[in-house]
C-alpha cells in the first residue's frame, strides 16, 4: 500500500467507530429496539459518533407534527400528526381541488360572457382584463336589465358562476366555473366536496416536517430550547394586526426528534432541565406553551405533542453523581449504560484500524494530502505515548482520537505548507511537537505551571516600594 488514499472506508457508519467492539454492539440494538443510551467516558473517545451512527440506521421519519388554527378557542391550536398515507391523501384531494382548466372557448357561452371573456352584443372573446369589447366597444360590465324602474347600474364581471349538468343516470350534479386568470377551472361535485373537506381543516403550521434530519443535537440547550416556546406578539392574536397563536408556536428539540435520536453531550450540564426530559422520555409527549409568563404566548398551549426519540446521552466520570436519579433510572429501565474504553491492545490488527481512522479524517478535513504508512506508523508511535502518559497503559494504542485527529490535521498542514504531496514521518513528528498544550509548553519555559503563574503575578504587580 502506498498511503492511506488506497484505503476503503465502510460505508456503515458504526462501522467507521474504532476500538469500541462492545458499545458500537450495544448501539446497533439501541437504534433496532428503540432503546436510550447513556455512554460515559473521556473527552474524544467517539461518543456523538456513535450517536450520528445510530442515527444512520433508523428508518425514515412517518410522521409529520402539525398545529391548525382552532377558531372557537385560538389560543388552543389544535394538534395534528399526519401519516405519510394521510398526507398522500390530502395531497391528492389538493390536486382534485385544483379542477381543470380550460379555455373560454371551451366554456359555455352563457359562463364565458358572465366571466367577462365573451361580449354579450358581438360574440367575440377577449381577455378578461379588459373592461371593453375590442371588437364592438361595448363594456363587459353591463347586462341588459329587464327591469329598468327596480334596479340601475353597474353588473361586475363574476368570479364564479354555478350551474347544473345532467348526468348518464338523468341526476342533476353541480358545476362551478371559475375564473382564473384568462383560463376558466372547471370543478365539479367532487372537487367541492375535496375543497370542503380542506377548508374544514384550517390553516396548519408544520412543526415537525416528514423530511427532517433523524438526528437533533441538544447539549447545553435551555428549558426554552428543549421543550418548545410560543413567540411573544405584542398585539397578541388581534385578528386583524396580531399574528395567529398557531403561527407563533415553536417546538421543541425534543419534539424536532420525534422518531429519531436526541444527542445530549455533557449531560449534567443540563442541571434542573433533567426533570423535564424525563417527563418527556416517560409520557412521549410534551406540550408546548409559552415559557415567559410576561409574554402574550403565555396563555397559548398545545397539548400531547409528540415527541417518541431515542435518547443517546453522553457523561464524564466525575459527572455522574448531578445526573438525576430518575433520569438514569429511565434509561436503563429502558437502555443501557456503556462505559467507553480509552485504549485498545498494540496489535497489527489494531494498527490498521488505526490507518482505517488516520484515512477516514483526511477525508472529512478534504484540504490535506494522505499519508504514507510511514507516517500512519509515526502515529501508532504517538497513540502507544499518549496511551501511556492518559491512561498509564502499557502495549496499548490510544482511543483518545480527538487527540490524533489533531495530530493528523497539524501534519497534514505542514505537508501542504512544504508543497508535499504526502504526510511523511518528519511531519508527524514535527505536529506532535508543536501539538504540546499550554501547560506543557509553561512547563518547558518555567519548569512548572505554578511558578509561571507566580512570575506572571509579580510582573502584574510590578516593583514593590519600600516603606518607612
Amino acid at each position: 500500500m502506498n498511503s492511506t488514499a488506497e484505503v476503503e472506508i465502510p460505508r456503515d457508519p458504526l462501522e467507521q467507530v474504532i476500538g469500541q467492539d462492545n458499545a458500537v454492539h450495544i448501539a446497533k440494538i439501541v437504534g433496532h429496539q428503540h432503546r436510550h443510551l447513556l455512554m460515559v467516558a473521556p473527552p474524544g473517545t467517539g461518543k456523538s459518533m456513535i450517536a450520528q451512527a445510530i442515527a444512520y440506521h433508523l428508518p425514515k421519519p412517518t410522521e409529520e407534527i402539525s398545529v391548525l388554527h382552532n377558531s372557537a378557542n385560538p389560543e388552543r391550536p389544535a394538534l395534528e400528526v399526519r401519516s405519510l398515507k394521510q398526507a398522500e391523501k390530502e395531497k391528492r384531494l389538493e390536486t382534485v381541488t385544483r379542477g381543470r382548466l380550460v379555455e373560454p372557448i371551451e366554456a359555455p357561452s352563457f359562463v364565458a360572457e358572465r366571466l367577462g371573456f365573451r361580449c354579450r352584443k358581438c360574440g367575440s372573446l377577449s381577455r378578461a382584463a379588459e373592461q371593453a369589447c375590442p371588437k364592438c366597444g361595448l363594456d363587459k360590465r353591463f347586462s341588459e336589465n329587464p327591469f329598468p324602474n327596480i334596479y340601475v347600474g353597474v353588473q361586475e364581471k363574476a368570479e364564479r358562476v354555478h350551474t347544473t349538468r345532467l348526468l348518464d343516470d338523468n341526476s342533476e350534479e353541480i358545476i362551478v366555473y371559475e375564473r382564473a386568470g384568462e383560463k376558466v377551472r372547471i370543478l365539479d361535485q367532487k372537487s367541492m366536496e375535496a375543497v370542503e373537506e380542506l377548508k374544514r381543516k384550517g390553516p396548519r403550521k408544520v412543526l415537525v416536517p416528514f423530511d427532517r434530519k433523524p438526528f437533533v443535537i441538544a447539549t447545553g440547550a435551555s428549558e426554552t430550547e428543549l421543550l418548545g416556546d410560543v413567540k411573544h406578539d405584542p398585539y397578541g392574536g388581534h385578528h386583524q394586526i396580531g399574528t395567529p397563536a398557531y403561527q407563533r408556536v415553536v417546538p421543541g428539540t425534543v419534539h424536532e426528534a420525534h422518531q429519531g435520536v436526541l444527542f445530549i453531550d455533557e449531560l449534567s450540564a443540563l442541571a434542573g432541565v433533567q426533570r423535564y426530559l424525563f417527563t418527556a422520555m416517560q409520557e412521549k409527549k410534551y406540550s408546548i406553551t409559552g415559557r415567559n409568563p410576561q409574554s402574550a404566548g403565555a396563555s397559548v398551549r398545545v397539548d400531547a405533542v409528540p415527541c417518541d426519540f431515542i435518547l443517546v446521552a453522553a457523561s464524564n466520570i466525575n459527572d455522574l453523581p448531578y445526573i438525576l436519579p430518575p433520569l438514569r433510572s429511565r434509561i436503563k429501565g429502558n437502555g443501557y449504560e456503556v462505559l467507553l474504553e480509552t485504549a485498545m491492545p498494540d496489535t497489527p490488527g489494531n494498527r490498521e484500524k488505526l490507518m482505517q481512522f488516520t484515512a477516514q479524517e483526511i477525508r472529512k478535513d478534504g484540504k490535506i494530502p494522505h499519508a504514507s504508512p510511514e507516517a500512519v506508523h509515526e502515529l501508532c508511535e504517538q497513540a502507544q505515548r499518549i496511551a501511556s502518559e492518559f491512561d498509564g497503559e502499557e502495549d496499548a494504542l490510544t482511543l483518545r482520537f480527538r487527540e490524533l485527529s489533531g495530530l493528523i490535521r497539524l501534519a497534514g498542514d505542514i505537508a501542504v505548507g512544504k508543497g508535499a504531496e504526502l504526510i511523511e514521518t518528519e511531519f508527524v513528528r514535527e505536529a506532535s511537537t508543536r501539538a504540546k498544550n499550554v501547560e506543557q509548553q509553561l512547563s518547558e519555559k518555567y519548569g512548572s505551571v505554578w511558578r509561571a503563574s507566580q512570575e506572571e503575578a509579580s510582573k502584574t504587580r510590578g516593583p514593590q516600594k519600600e516603606v518607612g
